[in-house]
């Protein structure tokens, strides 16, 4: 009898994400062996599907991972966000499993290699400079144009990312961001490029973000969303998600088109990918602008918004994909969909959650999950890293899935104190 295959996931203790892929797993009869950073007390007991691994050391968690594999076999290791990557490139390329480079994926994560990257490959990027946080911002600040964006390399998800519009903001807000990133939590994280901070063309345009898969290098797209809300700064918390998007069809050719370069000229070749463009009005026509490339997929609780084929999730095309099982003719299912991840208004200790059954009354709200549990103390962006929820829409055109996540976020109340 041939043994089930077997996937390993890595999985963060702070990923949203864990319940989509287990499920994702078990409908499709794989065994899962649940890679995380911390311990859990049930690893003893269950020594063949938990392993705990360093995800900031690639090498130690590589020859751990080469000796749970010589006595439990793996077809795959799937990470889920930029950290996961890198450390999964380097397990599957010790393994000859399916991967990307390592040096793609640390590319990827690390912003500056990425936009480095991007130049060398001639693909539409803002201009950009890299300083460190030791170094005197009033000086830098003289030879700047303004408004640009100052960005942490190694984060995700917009934290400590600030648009400044001029000297005065610049030397405020670096100083900002140098205090911020010594904090204990982000030191190890950032490793040597906790100190560098990445100065960037602000891009007025529209904001786009491309869900899509490689294999071999090629790039399958499985959905575009428009973000309606305008990312103007001073902070980019980003609210609604919608697909298909409304944008003319040779301009979602052309984002395509310039996100299958983008992957390219940073060397990803095998699995998901999230691309975040701009769309930089020229002469009456917009181009899009690469602003982040990432090997994994959209993150949070997101991915709820696709289906594929009949009713396939985006976890499990994922694992389809990274066990060599046929994915391309599962299209994105008819009709629109959406998410809006519940901004965080101010910082203070979440008390109450009030209108959640107003609020799932709403035609066609299809979901809404509240991630921030009660008593918990919310931080906004800059500095946070989490959402409050998740509000889900589903409906026959995607003004209409728009129309649905603004209602129903409207008719929420929080206690905030």
């Amino acid at each position: 009898m041939s043994r089930r295959e077997r996937v390993l996931l890595l999985l963060p203790t702070s990923t949203y994400r864990t319940r989509d892929f287990l499920d994702a797993a078990e409908s499709l009869g794989v065994e899962v062996v649940v890679g995380s950073e911390e311990a859990s007390t049930l690893e003893s007991f269950q020594p063949d599907r938990l392993l705990t691994l360093d995800f900031l050391d690639p090498e130690s968690a590589t020859a751990l991972a080469r000796e749970f594999h010589a006595r439990h076999p793996l077809d795959a290791v799937v990470p889920v966000d930029e950290e996961t990557a890198v450390v999964a490139a380097a397990i599957s390329e010790s393994l000859g499993l399916p991967h990307n480079s390592s040096e793609a994926t640390v590319r990827a994560r690390l912003k500056h290699r990425m936009r480095e990257a991007l130049a060398a490959g001639g693909v539409p990027h803002p201009s950009f400079s890299v300083a460190r946080t030791s170094d005197d911002p009033r000086l830098l600040a003289r030879g700047l144009t303004y408004p640009l964006v100052l960005k942490p390399v190694f984060l995700s998800g917009s934290r400590g990312v600030v648009r400044v519009d001029d000297q005065e903001g610049f030397v405020r807000w670096f100083k900002w961001l140098s205090g911020f990133l010594s904090n204990s939590e982000l030191r190890p994280r950032g490793g040597e490029d906790r100190g560098v901070v990445l100065i960037e063309e602000y891009i007025d345009g529209r904001e786009v973000a491309l869900e899509g898969l490689l294999s071999k290098g090629r790039l399958h797209p499985l959905a575009l969303f428009d973000k309606p809300d305008p990312l103007v700064g001073p902070f980019f918390e980003e609210t609604i998600y919608v697909t298909p998007s409304r944008l003319p069809e040779a301009t979602q050719k052309e984002i395509a088109r310039v996100s299958a370069e983008a992957a390219r000229a940073i060397g990803l070749r095998h699995g998901p990918i999230h691309a975040e463009l701009r769309l930089r009005k020229l002469n009456e026509e917009e181009t899009p602008v690469v602003i982040e490339i990432a090997g994994r997929s959209i993150g949070g609780l997101c991915s709820r918004t696709l289906r594929f084929g009949l009713g396939i999730s985006l976890e499990e095309l994922i694992l389809r994909h990274a066990l060599g099982r046929g994915v391309e003719d599962l299209d994105r299912e008819a009709g629109a969909s959406g998410v809006m991840m519940i901004p965080i208004p101010k910082g203070g200790k979440l008390e109450a959650v009030r209108g959640i059954d107003e609020a799932r009354a709403v035609p066609g709200i299809e979901e809404i999950t509240i991630t921030a549990h009660l008593g918990k103390t919310l931080v906004p962006l800059p500095e946070g890293s989490s959402y409050l929820g998740f509000i889900f829409a589903r409906a026959g055109d995607p003004e209409s899935v728009e129309k649905a996540l603004r209602a129903a976020h409207a008719r929420l109340e929080l206690d905030i104190v």
